[in-house]
């Protein structure tokens, strides 16, 4: 006979005893399943403690990870997009905006600011997936126009952080426009000798790829970004062939001569400062 015989079925417990886990104190990641305390995951810089998954993060990750304290003057904060063209599809363009802006708190797909990281002065431009795919319109070229321009007055190193889905068909032409001006201004940087540096984040892809991602005076990336002009698919339709593996990773295009180095964000701080150090 057993020793512990339960006499009620089920554990009844009140109603206002039960005690619910708040929302938000686990992450799963996307890529080994394994679950993480939140806190952990955003100490580790959002990556995986597991398998080190890079997980999709913000401007406001990066200034605050890059710049001392988290301390930066914020340039042109309030540009915000037009409608040259009355551009509507499932919903007018300016409603588009203006929905966006509600939802994640930006006016549009990069970020820009001035301050230290070590010491050391840098001016950052960092782009926001979460903003209509991280989309290159006239207001992204033109704070990275003025992002560059502001660098090259006070000669003070660029970063551009991308990470983009590619040009805004919403502009079309307008949007295309900002691939010259951008790369324009970057040949000035170049002239003057202020050093320019790239970092390719998953995605950065189309028009993005094809102009400033790709003119740093040192191209590096995230671990296992993704980083190509087309999508796989649309190539694959297009020459009809099946893809090698990995093709448009970090680590394909790193192997193919096309980046300097990939650097964990962790380490991103540290091993940005040596670089500038070194370039000083």
């Amino acid at each position: 006979m057993s020793w512990f015989i339960r006499k009620e079925k089920g554990i009844n417990t009140p109603t206002e005893m039960k005690r619910e886990a708040p929302d938000g104190l686990w992450y799963q990641c996307p890529n080994c399943k394994k679950i993480t305390p939140t806190r952990e995951h955003k100490q580790n810089a959002f990556t995986c403690p597991h398998c080190n998954y890079h997980e999709k993060v913000g401007s406001d990750v990066y200034f605050n990870l890059l710049f001392d304290d988290n301390e930066f003057i914020e340039l042109d904060a309030n540009l915000i997009s037009g409608d040259p063209l009355g551009f509507v599809d499932t919903k007018a363009y300016p409603d588009r905006i203006k929905s966006t802006m509600k939802k994640t708190g930006l006016k549009d797909a990069v970020r820009t600011g001035h301050g230290k990281m070590n010491g050391l002065d840098l001016v950052i431009a960092c782009m926001d997936f979460s903003f209509i795919g991280g989309s290159m319109g006239s207001v992204v070229g033109e704070k990275i126009a003025r992002a560059i321009s502001y660098s090259l007055e006070k000669k003070i190193p660029f970063l551009m952080i991308s990470k983009s889905g590619g040009a805004r068909m919403m502009e079309a032409g307008f949007s295309l426009m900002q691939m010259a001006k951008t790369s324009a201004r970057l040949a000035q940087l170049s002239e003057a000798k202020v050093p320019y540096i790239s970092l390719l984040t998953d995605p950065t892809t189309g028009g993005v790829t094809a102009s400033y991602a790709m003119l740093g005076d040192f191209n590096i990336s995230e671990p296992e970004a993704l980083i190509g002009f087309a999508g796989p698919r649309v190539i694959r339709e297009t020459i009809g062939k099946d893809l090698p593996k990995g093709f448009q990773s970090a680590e394909f295009v790193l192997e193919h001569g096309f980046l300097d180095f990939i650097v964990d964000r962790k380490d991103l701080k540290d091993k940005l400062t040596s670089l500038l150090s070194m370039l000083k």
